[in-house]
């Protein structure tokens, strides 16, 4: 081969590498009213935040109280968040705790996006069982904690598919679910807890939770002046 065949060989190799770059789609993110940039993640047909909410404000601008005090949080019945311990410094990863007035507000999350319904939840949940995600690869039961949890921050778990059980096989599915703890009359439960908030309520469920030593999404119902996080999925 002469130099000139090569020459013009490596030329259409470069540009295909540069046309591949160009062509590959930046990761989308969304940006609340606060200015807060997150990751996004695609599973299945739905388009997830793959970070915690932490806006301060609903998006038609309202600000939504900070309660430090714990007697004043259980006695809220409107809208209200917190940081962890009352201290954003630290806990930015973990996103902010609302209570579950805020995460029935139809305002809190970025335009375009909300809140997910049980039954969005429950989408999500059937997806990951059906493609494979459960810790054993089946695809039936619920077994896809790990699949959800981020592979840092989670306090070690000795049963089998349990989230702190070999904690670098988590999160195949991307969603990066820091355990983030809680607040009821006070803080609980860092590093090996992280509940979700899901919009519509009833007495018995309200909310999803992964547990560091268990391999199943659990749902709870607790009342609504628990501070739990919130990811937002897409319109």
């Amino acid at each position: 081969m002469n130099k000139s065949v090569l020459t013009l060989f490596f030329s259409l190799c470069l540009i295909g590498i540069v046309a591949c770059k160009k062509d590959k789609p930046a990761a989308e993110t969304v940006t609340d009213i606060d200015g807060n940039v997150y990751k996004t993640v695609k599973i299945g047909t739905q388009t997830w935040m793959a970070e915690n909410l932490k806006t301060t404000r609903f998006n038609d601008g309202t600000a939504i109280p900070n309660v430090t005090d714990n007697i004043a949080w259980q006695n809220a019945v409107t809208p209200a968040y917190c940081w962890y311990n009352n201290t954003k410094a630290g806990n930015e990863k973990n996103g902010i705790l609302y209570n579950g007035y805020t995460a029935q507000n139809m305002k809190l999350a970025p335009i375009g996006w909300h809140v997910p319904t049980k039954a969005e939840w429950e989408t999500l949940i059937n997806y990951l069982i059906a493609n494979g995600y459960n810790f054993d690869g089946t695809t039936t039961g619920n077994k896809i904690a790990k699949s959800l949890a981020s592979t840092t921050n989670w306090e070690i778990g000795n049963n089998l598919g349990a989230v702190g059980n070999t904690i670098a096989d988590n999160n195949k599915s991307g969603f990066s679910a820091l355990p983030a703890g809680l607040r009821t009359d006070l803080f609980y439960q860092i590093n090996t807890r992280t509940t979700f908030w899901f919009r519509d309520f009833t007495p018995i469920a309200n909310a999803y939770r992964i547990n560091y030593n268990n391999p199943d999404l659990l749902t709870v119902g607790v009342p609504e002046y628990y501070g739990y996080s919130v990811r937002c999925v897409k319109d």
